[in-house]
């Protein structure tokens, strides 16, 4: 059975760094790994992910140049490091896994940006 687990959320001020981790288990065949946000009232909008063959990354115009996908400690896990945040920035981030043709989601986790 996969699982996604995604941490790391929290409240922070206009222009300071936050990062979220996301780990699977239980995936044979892994595509990629990524995050998608979704704000209050809005549609789920792409953020990141990363392509487990090459680790090309692909960026949501909204955060390119502000925001970095990484892979952690191993091939499971991947981070999130979000810099310069911006109260636009605020809303649920979901970390999504691709494993073998379907769609996996995390809980989500919150990141507010207020001052």
């Amino acid at each position: 059975q996969v699982k996604v687990r995604d941490s790391g959320g929290g409240l922070v001020q206009p222009g300071e760094s936050l990062t979220l981790s996301c780990t699977v288990s239980g995936s044979k065949k892994t595509i990629n790994m990524g995050w998608h946000r979704q704000a209050p009232g809005r549609e789920r909008e792409f953020v990141a992910n990363i392509r487990s063959s090459t680790d090309f990354t692909a960026y949501g115009e909204s955060v390119q140049g502000r925001f970095t996908l990484s892979r952690g400690n191993n091939k499971d896990t991947i981070n999130l490091k979000m810099n310069f945040l911006k109260p636009e920035d605020t809303a649920v981030y979901y970390c999504n896994v691709n494993s073998d043709g379907y769609v996996y989601w995390g809980q989500g986790a919150q990141v507010t940006v207020s001052s």
